[in-house]
């Protein structure tokens, strides 16, 4: 198993704060990771706002209970991973796959900006948690 050279966890209600917040947390994990370069700290960082943005945006509560958002973000020698989080959520809606919208349409570019930054994004779905786990393999400097 590879070893986890930093780490940051967020989770909290899925409200426009909690976006500085995991923000925040990614800044302060490229302190603890300086060996990661600036493009991959940038597109990764992209690729995770986006992606709790969306969250926020969009997560419909499953029940009484409001949606709260997860980020996991790990840092490994030659990879970056962030697992994103909807707690009890309804599972999206509409397709999963990548597309670009129409040049007028205002939104649905989220995930194929996603993918462009990222290597690889799968998505998950258990216990009413819907999670897209965003890995890029870094390059080192």
């Amino acid at each position: 198993m590879t070893d986890v050279l930093a780490s940051r966890s967020f989770r909290g209600l899925a409200a426009e704060d909690a976006i500085e917040a995991v923000h925040n947390d990614l800044d302060s994990l490229w302190l603890d990771a300086p060996f990661v370069n600036d493009v991959d700290q940038m597109t990764f960082t992209t690729a995770v706002i986006e992606s709790a943005s969306n969250i926020v945006q969009h997560a419909q509560p499953a029940g009484e209970r409001d949606v709260e958002l997860g980020v996991e973000t790990t840092v490994q020698p030659a990879l970056l991973q962030a697992r994103v989080s909807a707690y009890h959520a309804k599972p999206p809606f509409g397709p999963m796959e990548p597309a670009i919208p129409g040049e007028d349409a205002e939104s649905g570019r989220g995930l194929a900006l996603i993918e462009a930054l990222v290597t690889t994004v799968t998505f998950e779905r258990q216990d009413g948690t819907n999670t897209w786990v965003l890995s890029r393999t870094s390059s080192q400097d």
